[in-house]
């Protein structure tokens, strides 16, 4: 294997095992819920197929997903002024409370985490992480 794909592969299983550890030492919400209000959080109300493209999921899977949360009241659902027949998702105070405090104990985790294992150097090296991974993230080259 190439250095560069090497390098590819050993990237997008460390991030994972990193998300997952994150999610499994923090008590979270699970995945399609936590994106889905994040989601509404940073861009606003939304409709369940808006928030499906955003995802990446399929428009059932988002439903599950909205129902869910509904079911929790973290999301309301309210008549979308630019078509009659549809409906906005929004997020509810309590879904907001719930969104600051699953973002708090991932962030709380990570804090510990770095605290614990990494020297001053490691420190310096991973601010630079942020930014770079951000930048992957955007890329939108041949997709398969």
């Amino acid at each position: 294997m190439a250095d560069r794909d090497h390098l590819a592969e050993r990237l997008r299983v460390s991030i994972g095992r990193f998300v997952r550890a994150t999610r499994a030492h923090s008590d979270t919400l699970p995945p399609p819920l936590a994106e889905t209000m994040g989601l509404l959080d940073r861009e606003g109300d939304a409709s369940t197929a808006s928030l499906a493209q955003w995802r990446g999921v399929r428009h059932q899977s988002q439903s599950r997903a909205v129902a869910d949360l509904q079911a929790r009241g973290y999301v309301a659902r309210r008549d979308d002024p630019q078509d009659r027949r549809g409906f906005l998702v929004t997020l509810t105070e309590q879904g907001r409370a719930a969104l600051d405090r699953d973002r708090e104990a991932r962030r709380e985790w990570v804090a510990e985490a770095i605290d614990a294992l990494l020297s001053a150097d490691e420190r310096a090296q991973l601010s630079a992480v942020p930014q770079l991974l951000d930048r992957l993230s955007a890329y939108e080259g041949d997709r398969r």
